[in-house]
């Protein structure tokens, strides 16, 4: 399989998941805050990982970590496992749902300016273009085609979004430069996560067994809209250009749009349509022309 075509396929998997986030954070925090819902759904994702790496046989992987690994790994897991899932939830629980998913989704196009002084990537004008009309198409969504729509009302909160969403993007450019196999890498991510997210909750909240109607979004979160989606976006950076890849995240929050069509009964408008077909046209001028990963980039 080409490189570009296994990087699309494993994106596209990370898009189906992602897009559930804002289902599972308001079903998951209708009785836990972000602290507690954060903690038990990122010791979920470490338990499912820790399992598939003992029985695929790829614990020798581990044992081979260096320190330097170590720390890496665990800077990583703050940034992409942590900081930006604790300020999303706290965004989701204190905030305007619509506002939270524009500044969450600016992690794609933050991607693509780190992957210019990072990564040395070229910003060229079909990536630029692509951008363009993935952004249009999620604010279109969005707002349901009224931009006025848009009031910060919370700024505090959103702040911490923004930086959340920043971090993100770091996590995912610098995740370019991952050559460890990925399964055990990101069982380090969850194991940081548990980990931070038991102290702060600790220090900050309450420690908070789930309640049964707790256990579905948490399981949902943990397995797999967490847990195995960030296998797929890690193998993903390794088949081509992290600003390859960020235009195909804009259609996660279409989806999003969808699923809370279906569990929710929200009405489907015209605003949705336009979004996806920006959404998709964007992807297509995206990858239409778009040059193979370099050979020296590692592969899965």
């Amino acid at each position: 399989m080409h490189d570009k075509t296994r990087a699309t396929l494993y994106a596209m998997l990370c898009v189906a998941l992602w897009a559930l986030i804002p289902v599972v954070a308001k079903l998951g925090q209708s009785r836990l805050d972000n602290h507690q819902f954060l903690f038990w759904s990122s010791l979920v994702s470490f338990s499912v990982i820790a399992l598939s790496v003992l029985l695929t046989g790829r614990a020798y992987h581990i044992r081979a970590y260096t320190r330097g690994d170590w720390l890496w790994f665990t800077f990583l897991g703050l940034l992409g496992t942590y900081i930006y899932y604790l300020f999303l939830y706290l965004g989701y629980s204190r905030s305007s749902g619509m506002e939270v998913l524009v500044i969450q989704y600016t992690w794609p196009i933050l991607i693509v300016v780190f992957s210019l002084f990072i990564l040395k990537e070229r910003l060229n004008t079909r990536k630029g273009l692509a951008i363009l009309l993935g952004f249009i198409g999620v604010v279109l969504v969005l707002t349901k085609g009224q931009i006025a729509l848009i009031q910060i009302d919370n700024p505090a909160v959103i702040s911490l979004v923004a930086i959340g969403a920043a971090c993100f993007a770091l996590f995912s450019v610098l995740s370019k430069k991952v050559t460890r196999e990925p399964l055990g890498v990101v069982m380090i991510y969850f194991l940081v996560a548990s980990l931070a997210s038991l102290c702060s909750m600790l220090i900050l909240s309450d420690f908070a067994l789930p309640a049964a109607s707790d256990l579905p979004p948490i399981l949902l979160n943990g397995v797999l809209v967490n847990g195995f989606s960030y296998v797929f976006w890690v193998l993903a950076l390794r088949s081509a250009e992290a600003s390859y890849l960020a235009p195909f995240t804009f259609i996660t929050p279409v989806l999003s749009a969808v699923y809370l069509i279906l569990f929710f009964n929200e009405p489907f408008i015209a605003a949705y349509g336009i979004g996806l077909a920006l959404v998709v046209t964007g992807g297509l001028i995206n990858s239409v022309g778009a040059r193979p990963a370099q050979s020296g980039a590692p592969s899965a």
